[in-house]
């Protein structure tokens, strides 16, 4: 997991410099060829003939004879270079302008001894050491060699473990290395809770449940959406059970080479044995886990598959020790392998899912225990204002408002902090330095009640909270926040209603001013997508039918219908929004006081509240429904 640290693999401080010894000697490897070694290609070959009249000619100024080598060798002068040139052809002629040096191969060096002392020509005697040429044959070696050693030891996860690429890098927690989070600090998810309460438990007590002829289970999968708090029960469980915990994420099995990911989970689950019972976390599993074969694609799928299948057979294969439970968490799991999935290897699987009102007002306890709050601050209003909010959001809010509060020199956080809170996590950070005409701030605000008036009186509108025409984050020059009930089920006049509020913004522009804005087009996409929904996959539309045309599958590039079906159901939708555009405008019209009222209350100032709105436009005809669902 990310937000764990490894413990157990700790960087080497001395480690970290091993590396350099290998620079220094790249370094005088490079020296000493630049100092010591001669470029074999300024030296030209010619015959023992032409060799013995050079220097029998004073031609040549010093002779090197090679008693080990069979050769002699020679270091010409401007005399020499000139008869050679005389007489080489034109290929050799380049060579001997470059050429310092002759040599040439002879039976016995020693027999121009003789004759080298007789003419006075300066000579001495070698053993060759061929230096330079085996390091023009070795350099390149060493170099890939040396860069070779550098790559793996940096995929090997340093301290000089060059070779440790197929290990396991799960960070370990045991009784030395422990996690402070425990099941207090996990909120909102209590049924996820309780299940994963029961699999410690049967970690510390495994006598209660075996003595009934119960197993332990082996595997259990965390499912829901980014941020509701998975990786984080993962977490409690490590710091609540007595018993080594491995943590790591899919990633860490995908390695570009060959065998690498296998290697890797058999050396995880080797670890894992060797300390049973224990837990493995896996975060991220659908890294690794995803269904083999789609798309038939090769290469580096083929080796993603053979580490899926290294885990398969590791989790419940032929030679499989109990005492080992694997946990692992993912946000996608229509792409997780069957087999993954069957029970034998996740015996469960549990949802941890958005929180409702009842859960997110845990999570503000939990999060604002850590903070100074006011005296105005209410954990169940904060809880009403943030539908839709999971539990990273929360704590993000939380965060935003004890930041907003320090800027302006606060000693405690009050609620108007976690109100800027909450609308800067939904839309960003407010645009001061924006400027918008009088003219736009006219549109925004009429736009903005329109979606206000709408919602008051629709009966399965979500009632509103804020409006605001001050622009915020990439686009939003106003925003309406509305306090959704949480329904499970949707009727066909509860979306409708929806609908007609979203269209409210664009329909009030249409009856204030008699043009249209592009402001709309969020709400549109919003609409467009509903409907299309409605007629094609919730079968509310009586021309379509109870029909849903759902597509599945990953590759699945073709349309499940006709074309003739397709152009019903393009007419269904446009029927659809259009009816829903009139039906709100002609509430709009009926309500023309308050839609102004509303209005001129935003452009003057700039934000209000339901309190305002009750006090402008009466309360809401439905507030008794409401109460009854947010008390539930």
């Amino acid at each position: 997991m990310a937000d764990f640290q490894d413990f157990d693999n700790k960087p080497n401080k001395s480690g970290g410099n091993n590396i350099y010894w290998i620079y220094i000697l790249i370094l005088a490897v490079v020296i000493f060829v630049a100092i010591f070694v001669k470029d074999p290609g300024q030296t030209l070959k010619i015959s023992p003939t032409t060799f013995q009249h050079l220097y029998t000619n004073q031609m040549v100024d010093k002779v090197i004879l090679y008693q080990n080598a069979h050769k002699v060798e020679g270091l010409i002068n401007d005399k020499g270079k000139a008869y050679l040139k005389g007489i080489l052809g034109k290929n050799d002629i380049a060579i001997a302008e470059k050429s310092t040096k002759v040599t040439t191969e002879v039976g016995d060096p020693s027999i121009y001894e003789k004759e080298l002392m007789d003419k006075g020509i300066v000579y001495e005697t070698r053993k060759e050491i061929e230096f330079g040429y085996i390091l023009n044959f070795l350099l390149p070696i060493i170099i890939v060699v040396v860069i070779w050693l550098v790559f793996m030891r940096r995929m090997g996860g340093g301290g000089g473990q060059i070779f440790n690429i197929g290990k396991s890098r799960a960070s370990l927690y045991d009784k030395e290395n422990k996690v402070n989070v425990t099941f207090n600090d996990v909120a909102g998810i209590e049924e996820a809770k309780e299940e994963v309460q029961e699999v410690v438990e049967f970690l510390k007590n495994p006598s209660k449940f075996t003595k009934l002829g119960g197993h332990i289970p082996k595997g259990v999968l965390l499912v829901g959406p980014p941020g509701t708090g998975k990786t984080l029960l993962a977490k409690a469980v490590a710091g609540e059970a007595k018993v080594p915990f491995f943590s790591l994420s899919g990633s860490d099995f995908v390695e570009m080479f060959v065998g690498v990911g296998a290697a890797r989970v058999r050396d995880l689950f080797k670890q894992a044995k060797e300390k049973a019972p224990c837990i493995i976390f896996i975060d991220e599993i659908d890294a690794v886990g995803r269904s083999r074969g789609k798309g038939n694609f090769t290469g580096a799928n083929d080796e993603r598959e053979n580490t899926l299948n290294q885990l398969l057979v590791e989790m419940d294969g032929f030679d499989t020790d109990s005492g080992v439970i694997i946990m692992a968490a993912t946000n996608r799991p229509d792409v997780l392998d069957t087999a993954l999935l069957r029970a034998g290897r996740f015996d469960r699987q549990i949802a941890v899912d958005k929180p409702d009102i009842k859960a997110r007002e845990a999570i503000f306890k939990v999060h604002l225990g850590k903070l100074t709050l006011g005296e105005d601050v209410s954990v169940t209003r904060l809880a009403e204002q943030t539908p839709g909010f999971v539990g990273a959001d929360i704590m993000n809010v939380c965060n935003e408002a004890a930041l907003i509060a320090a800027r302006r020199n606060k000693e405690s956080i009050e609620m108007v902090d976690f109100q800027y809170a909450i609308d800067r996590v939904i839309l960003g950070l407010e645009r001061k330095s924006k400027i918008i005409s009088p003219e736009e701030k006219k549109v925004i605000a009429y736009h903005e009640a329109g979606h206000a008036v709408t919602s008051w009186f629709l009966k399965h509108a979500s009632p509103l909270v804020k409006v605001s025409i001050i622009p915020r984050g990439i686009g939003a020059l106003g925003y309406a926040q509305y306090l959704p009930k949480e329904h499970n089920l949707y009727s066909t006049g509860k979306l409708l209603d929806l609908m007609c509020a979203t269209l409210g913004g664009r329909a009030a522009e249409d009856i204030v001013f008699g043009e249209i804005t592009n402001g709309a087009a969020d709400d549109l996409d919003k609409v467009t997508k509903m409907a299309y929904a409605m007629v094609t996959v919730w079968g509310m539309n009586k021309t379509v039918g109870n029909i849903s045309f759902q597509e599945n599958g990953e590759y699945n590039f073709t349309k499940p219908y006709s074309e003739a079906t397709a152009q019903i159901i393009d007419q269904e939708v446009k029927n659809l929004i259009g009816d829903a555009y009139q039906r709100t405008r002609e509430l709009l019209l009926e309500k023309s006081t308050q839609l102004e009222a509303v209005a001129q209350e935003l452009l003057r100032k700039e934000v209000i509240f339901r309190e305002d709105l009750e006090r402008l436009i009466g309360v809401r005809p439905f507030e008794e429904e409401h109460e009854v669902l947010a008390v539930q």
